[in-house]
């Protein structure tokens, strides 16, 4: 695969490409139409060689860690920015007017500068192999843990610890407390196209009573990951309570339930058993989506449970 590099001038820059100019780099940058190319044609690869092979049991495994990959790249390098900052910010404090420390300065303003190009360009890298996972799985990437800063493609991922952390420092600061929250919770069975439809339908009704909502969910398979792909597509912000099997066994369900609740959601939507009819009557209703909402009727939330038309 050839990337071409990014041409020192030019009329249709994209915002990476302009910020890659500003640095004034002697080295070129690649342009982001590259960067596309590059991670889509690595998973396109990987899905090739792996497809209709006995690799295809640990599929989801390997291409998700080949995108986990470029986030972490793009964290890591972002770490990077965030020191050269803080090194900025004291030379600044103590800056005396003198030329080493004004050469000082603008170097440490280039390493930020620089650390922020390379992370924007992992992350467009990452989201280009993402949506080629989707396209050809069907299933939606996200990060176990961490922020994905929202891009002109996708949506922002938020952890939902992180996000109620941020919720009681807003209320600390007596400030707007930001997105309206809106929760969701569905079987893992609810995965057929009469469930995709409603679910569609459900959270269409939400965008529609509260146009700036957040949608949290723990990201469990089955209707819960269609719900992602309806926020992908829509750019809504999502906030993700994974469950930890790890720390909690067998109550993560439950304790991800929790941290939902604890984001205060306006609405609680839940599909509890697939509305699939030929499937439905067979299958038991989900606990953990029942529990769901439970707890938004104990605490005054309203619930509204996602059913078949009419």
């Amino acid at each position: 695969m050839q990337l071409h590099a990014l041409p020192p001038t030019s009329d249709h820059l994209t915002p990476f490409e302009a910020q890659a100019l500003v640095l004034e780099d002697p080295r070129p940058y690649p342009p982001e139409d590259a960067l596309h190319q590059l991670g889509q044609g690595l998973m396109n690869e990987v899905l090739d060689v792996i497809c209709d092979t006995a690799l295809e049991d640990v599929q989801a495994i390997i291409t998700e860690t080949l995108i986990g990959a470029f986030h972490s790249a793009a964290q890591r390098i972002e770490r990077d920015a965030d020191k050269a900052r803080d090194t900025l910010n004291d030379l600044i404090r103590d800056f005396d007017g003198s030329e080493i420390l004004d050469v000082e300065i603008q170097d440490a303003t280039r390493r930020a500068r620089a650390a922020d190009v390379a992370s924007l360009a992992m992350e467009i890298v990452r989201d280009a192999a993402a949506a080629s996972y989707t396209t050809a799985t069907g299933e939606v990437w996200s990060p176990w843990k961490g922020t994905v800063r929202a891009s002109r493609t996708t949506a922002a991922q938020i952890e939902a610890r992180d996000a109620i952390r941020a919720s009681k420092a807003r209320k600390h600061a007596a400030v707007s407390p930001g997105a309206t929250i809106v929760a969701f919770r569905a079987a893992p069975q609810a995965d057929t196209a009469d469930d995709a439809n409603r679910i569609f339908d459900a959270l269409n009704w939400a965008l529609s009573q509260w146009p700036d909502m957040a949608l949290a969910t723990t990201g469990a398979k089955g209707g819960e990951k269609i719900a992602i792909k309806w926020a992908k597509q829509k750019s809504v912000t999502l906030v993700l309570a994974k469950a930890d099997f790890d720390k909690n066994g067998r109550a993560a369900p439950f304790r991800a339930n929790d941290e939902l609740i604890a984001l205060e959601p306006v609405c609680v939507l839940t599909l509890v058993n697939t509305l699939n009819p030929e499937r439905g009557t067979a299958l038991q209703p989900f606990g953990p989506a029942l529990n769901l909402g439970q707890k938004a009727a104990e605490r005054g939330i309203r619930h509204q449970p996602v059913k078949t038309r009419g």
